[in-house]
């Protein structure tokens, strides 16, 4: 049965190309439009068909995209909400604010339809619904993907008939935490995607602003977002956060979030630890930034102690750096709940791999950080 989508845009041009895209897919269908937020209430709450997915606008007349999410969040049994915004300065604090309050994820507009980009929008677009409808399994090519890449002479649970996706369970394939001095110099790197701003929300601010260690991000957005987001968890904090930059010199008691549109690592220079940002590096896995390769260039630094948390979100980033980075440094891995993720595509694969020491919910997340970090 296909899944039915109601799209809402003030722009006929919008309406039309999303019908299309949508349309041209056989596990969807457009069922209804609607040019405003108000309109596309009363289409929800009269129509006979039952919307699965809502593609949702910003700035629209009588009742903008904000407005309209504050009323739907009132209904039981509401459709998931896809945003389609603008790179806009006031449609990224805008997009950030939707997030927040409860939208699945978001796609960002096309600059200018019939480019490049229209074909890599469409792609985005379908690829969202399919996983806001349960229509593709979020993580499990991942995990099929990293099996090889994990797989050990200890542990041949990826063999068929003895398998993490045959079983739903995790065998264990890194050693016990080991407890380093208050004294020693820690890290925590933290990687999340779909449902990340809303999740981070319930962990950045409830650090505490002398914690013993200077805190990484890898938030999935593009570049345009990043800058904002940090701004918005920035006044929700005690703790000082902001978008990363070239040439940062880590800092306790300081959050980075990775610049959308870029790679970061994270370097050895004279006796300091300091961000290095490179936007002309291509997507890997289709992710700029992506956690992976953040991971990565932790391998040369020199932290005693780094805690990794991996958060909701769809696919498997995270996994194999974290294996890489386990293989040389101590660990402490924190992987998010299924029952809290908005998608449990990432800490999925973490789990099954055989790579956390513990899963607890979104709201244990940052008192796990804060005591095994610390405070100074």
């Amino acid at each position: 049965m296909k899944k039915n989508i109601l799209i809402i845009d003030d722009s006929a041009l919008m309406r039309r190309l999303m019908s299309d895209i949508i349309n041209e897919d056989e596990r969807f269908i457009v069922c209804d439009t609607a040019c405003d937020g108000l309109e596309a209430l009363q289409k929800i709450t009269e129509s006979p068909v039952k919307f699965d997915v809502v593609l949702l606008d910003i700035n629209m007349p009588k009742m903008n995209g904000i407005e309209f999410l504050a009323e739907l969040n009132k209904m039981i049994g509401k459709p998931r909400v896809i945003v389609v915004s603008s790179i806009a300065k006031e449609g990224t604090a805008q997009t950030i604010r939707l997030l927040e309050q409860g939208a699945f994820d978001f796609v960002t507009k096309p600059v200018g339809l019939f480019s490049d980009y229209e074909s890599i929008f469409a792609n985005k677009l379908l690829n969202c619904i399919a996983c806001a409808t349960g229509l593709q399994k979020a993580g499990l090519n991942s995990i099929k993907q990293k099996a090889d890449e994990l797989q050990t002479t200890e542990t041949n649970y990826f063999t068929p008939g003895n398998s993490f996706l045959d079983s739903g369970k995790s065998t264990r394939v890194r050693s016990l935490h080991k407890t380093v001095p208050a004294t020693a110099n820690k890290l925590v790197a933290i990687a999340s995607s779909t449902g990340g701003p809303k999740a981070l929300q319930q962990v950045i601010p409830f650090l505490p602003k002398n914690l013993n260690a200077p805190v990484l991000i890898v938030q999935h957005m593009p570049s345009g977002f990043t800058k904002s987001f940090a701004g918005r968890l920035n006044e929700m904090s005690e703790i000082a956060v902001k978008e990363a930059e070239e040439g940062d010199v880590l800092e306790k008691g300081k959050v980075y979030i990775a610049k959308g549109g870029a790679q970061m690592r994270i370097r050895n220079k004279g006796g300091s630890h300091v961000i290095e940002l490179n936007e002309e590096e291509p997507a890997r896995g289709g992710l700029k930034p992506c956690a992976d390769i953040m991971y990565e260039s932790l391998l040369e630094c020199d932290f005693d102690d780094i805690t990794c948390v991996v958060l909701t979100g769809m696919g498997g980033d995270g996994t194999s750096g974290i294996k890489q980075l386990n293989e040389k440094h101590n660990l402490y891995v924190i992987g998010q709940d299924e029952a809290t993720c908005t998608v449990y595509g990432m800490p999925r694969v973490l789990y099954e791999a055989g790579l956390t020491d513990t899963v607890v919910p979104l709201d244990k997340v940052a008192d796990k950080i804060t005591t095994n970090v610390g405070v100074r």
